[in-house]
This record gives C-alpha cells, structure tokens and sequence, in this order.
C-alpha cells in the first residue's frame, strides 16, 4: 500500500456539511449587503446549508434571499483560479486568470470536532438594480436577521468575525478589478 505525499484528511458523508454563501453588491452604489443576526448582534455574511442535490451557487442563493429578502443573481468576475478552462485537456496546475467566471471565489473551512468539518462555499452576487431595495421581500422573522446595505470599507470594519472581512475584502478587489470602480 502506497502513502500519499500529501497530508490528507478523508470525510465520509455524515462527516462533513457543505454551506453556501455570497457576498452581495450594490454596485451602483458601490455597497455590500450585510445581516445582523439579531439575538446576538453579530454581523454576518449571509450563508446556510445546501440541501441533498442543489447546486452550491443555488444555495448560496436561496441563502441570501432567505436571510436577506434580496434577490440576486451570481456576479461574474475575473479571477485567478486553478481549475482548467471548459473543454482544455492539458492544463498546468498553476493559477490563471479566467474571465467571467461563476464560480466559488473563496472555501472557508471549520473545524466542528469529533473529526467533523463544515465547508463555505462564497460566491460573488449582485442584487437585480432594476428593482428598489426598498421592494425586497422582507426576510421571514424565524431567520433573526437584518439585512443592511453599508459601503464597502464601512462593511469591512462593522463585520463582528475577521475572516468574513477578509472574504469581504476578497469580493471588493474582484469586483473593482473586473468591473474597473475605484
């Protein structure tokens, strides 16, 4: 039996939950949807569990809406990934840039014991402009959350938890470069 030479941590099923969640843009305002989740005052990014057979962007998704009442829709942006083009058969393995891409730009993980692990998947979205916020379905009051719109440097700095600010962080070089705001 052969070793691998990279360290490896293997998860069966019941061992690891997969969450989605999405940084949300304003971008004519150049703002970034937040959620207060209100029993404990933290302000969040909105995310949740993807249900058996959703695709992770649905879920993200279906996530921001229930937390949020905003719907969106997945930003493509330009980005360094090392996942091959579609329909390239030798790829090196190595960072490129890809434009107009969907897909995860950043995978948070947690360690929840007892050899458990969760998986956040973060996509980029943008809500539809063409329909006030103001017109948002509100989020249903079993969720406790309050969604607030701030500027990016503001939602950066009012973020309770530092790596939710990196991720914000991430977002905002992304979007800015791909859609060229300063």
């Amino acid at each position: 039996m052969a070793a691998s030479t990279f360290q490896t941590r293997q998860f069966a099923a019941e061992d690891f939950v997969e969450s989605a969640g999405a940084v949300v843009f304003h971008l004519s305002r150049k703002e970034v949807c937040l959620v207060r989740h209100g029993p404990l005052g933290q302000w969040l990014l909105p995310k949740g569990r993807r249900n058996c057979a959703e695709h992770r962007h649905h879920a993200a998704l279906r996530e921001v809406q229930e937390e949020t009442g905003y719907k969106c829709h997945v930003l493509p942006v330009t980005m360094k990934t090392r996942a091959p083009p579609a329909g390239e058969v030798a790829y090196p393995d190595k960072p490129r840039d890809c434009d107009d891409l969907r897909e995860p730009f950043f995978l948070t993980t947690r360690d929840l014991g007892n050899n458990n692990i969760k998986l956040i998947w973060w996509f980029i979205a943008a809500v539809d402009e063409s329909i006030a916020i103001q017109q948002c379905v509100q989020a249903p009051e079993d969720e406790h959350f309050e969604p607030r719109f701030f500027e990016y440097e503001t939602a950066i700095e009012v973020l309770t938890f530092d790596p939710d600010k990196a991720i914000v962080m991430r977002a905002v070089e992304l979007v800015n470069a791909t859609y060229h705001q300063s």
